[in-house]
């Protein structure tokens, strides 16, 4: 055996599974398609990271029609989190239980809030994490933050007063970020504008490599290999047998897939033997089904008689609409907004190339920035498929629209009492892959899922996956403290299993 526990992928649910099982002298060896993302001067340049995109794959998937894009994705140690705005909130409770939305109800999860809350808080303290407990109204019960909240800049505390005077009720949004706002000169973090969406030259993220894999190979039973692809599984009965990659073939008693929602199924469904014609733990038919992605939008608000001098603005959350729409002729979920980091004349310009410069200096230097995100319905024709020559195909067509219709004019209207005239909204499409989940949920039953509670595979004894694709409802908050947070939960379970010397 190479391992006892074998991990594809170093991401949220990958490197935080390596964390967790670090201290257990259990041997664990993680394989990374990708290597370390080299921390170089275009780690902070627009051009590169969003035009010339010199951090993400070359990749080219395939949508349903079968025309080709290119994900916004990336394979580097620390996975995308190397990207997130590092915006780390908890589920709500009621997303764990169904909801019902304009499109249909979410599935009730086989775990409630009560079961992931203490590794929320655990992943919480090895991530950073800045907030207010408290603030938010419809956030769970929990303590205390790790670290109090970050500080708003001026123009960014007045928008929240002026906000609250409305009745509305913003709080400081949960930010995994490195910094001691007492004494910041003793920090990593800078404050700086190419946080969200950037990779941090500085290593102030608290990313899955900075907080998980670093902190994971700091203990001698925890190795590494980097630009190791795994190509497929091999499976004999109930158990995998071999992982092949560009390396090599591995073995170990226990495989834990966090290749991320797209790339995990694809993998299994890549992966058919005898005893599983249609691709590992896909008696169901459930691998590669109900992919989710929120559907979410860039939002730049205008006021052409001041400028927003704000340098880190990413500061804001507001779930007023998170529950209800408030409006009686709509009385569903709207969604979650939170502030993008600022857009700067650079990123305007790499996105929008045939902006004239000065109008994109103009815009920027007058707009506060926001992300307005709504939840995604499972439906299992939304799916990863793969094509006659392997490759990735996604169907994809995202759910609650009217909602998301919804959410923007609700905060257009309130943009507008702010004194904001302009109001642009740029929503993302297929391609904008970064909060994909869904496509190998887990579950009670395995006619409808194809994980159980504790993230092992149905069909497989030994085959645990660990990424966003566990989940069979997505909520409308960022997804990546609950990928971590379960990583914590199924890496306690897998050390006790273990220690049993349970082989199935």
């Amino acid at each position: 055996m190479d391992a006892d526990v074998l991990i594809i992928g170093s991401g949220a649910g990958g490197g935080t599974l390596a964390r967790a099982l670090a201290p257990t002298g259990l041997s664990v060896l993680i394989l990374e398609r990708g290597d370390y993302l080299p921390r170089e001067a275009p780690n902070w340049e627009a051009e590169a990271v969003f035009r010339a995109r010199r951090y993400h794959t070359t990749e080219v998937w395939h949508d349903g029609a079968g025309k080709p894009f290119r994900p916004t994705t990336g394979f580097h140690v620390g996975g995308n989190t190397k990207f997130y705005g590092a915006a780390i909130l908890r589920r709500r409770e009621a997303d764990f239980r169904p909801r019902t939305h304009a499109d249909g109800t979410t599935p009730t999860w086989p775990i409630g809030y009560a079961d992931l809350a203490p590794h929320y808080e655990e992943a919480e303290r090895w991530y950073f994490a800045h907030g207010e407990a408290g603030s938010d109204p419809t956030e769970p019960p929990r303590g205390p933050f790790p670290n109090p909240p970050i500080a708003h800049e001026p123009y960014l505390a007045d928008l929240f007063r002026r906000l609250t005077a409305l009745g509305l009720h913003p709080f400081p949004l949960p930010l995994a970020i490195d910094r001691d706002e007492a004494d910041p000169k003793t920090s990593p973090c800078i404050r700086c504008p190419t946080c969200d969406g950037f990779p941090c030259l500085v290593h102030a993220k608290g990313d899955a490599e900075v907080s998980a894999v670093t902190p994971a190979l700091a203990h001698a039973n925890v190795r590494l290999l980097t630009n190791t692809r795994v190509m497929r599984l091999v499976a004999e009965g109930r158990r995998i047998t071999g992982v092949e990659t560009t390396a090599g073939l591995f073995r170990a008693r226990i495989v834990a897939l966090a290749a991320g929602a797209i790339p995990s199924a694809a993998l299994l469904l890549a992966s058919p033997s005898e005893s599983h014609p249609r691709g590992l733990a896909n008696g169901s038919d459930q691998v590669g089904r109900n992919y989710l992605c929120h559907l979410n939008s860039a939002c730049l608000a205008i006021d052409p008689r001041r400028t927003n001098p704000t340098v880190f603005q990413k500061t804001i959350g507001l779930n007023d609409f998170y529950d209800r729409s408030g409006e009686a002729d709509f009385p569903y979920p709207l969604g979650h907004i939170q502030n993008l980091g600022k857009v700067t004349p650079a990123v305007l310009e790499a996105e929008h190339p045939h902006l004239p410069r000065l109008v994109a200096k103009w815009i920027a230097h007058h707009s506060v920035d926001w992300w307005l995100t709504t939840e995604d319905l499972p439906d299992p024709e939304n799916r990863v498929r793969l094509d006659g020559q392997g490759r990735i195909r996604l169907d994809w067509n995202p759910k609650n629209r009217a909602s998301h219709r919804r959410l923007c004019a609700t905060w257009r209207g309130i943009l507008k009492r702010l004194g904001y005239p302009l109001v642009f909204f740029q929503p993302m499409g297929i391609a904008a892959t970064a909060h994909q989940a869904g496509t190998i949920r887990f579950g009670e039953d395995p006619a409808t899922s194809v994980l159980d509670p504790f993230c092992r595979a149905h069909e497989l004894d030994n085959l645990y996956v660990v990424d966003a694709s566990f989940m069979p409802s997505i909520s409308a908050v960022n997804p990546s403290l609950t990928v971590m947070a379960n990583a914590i939960r199924v890496g306690v379970h897998l050390s006790e299993r273990l220690a049993r010397g349970d082989p199935s």
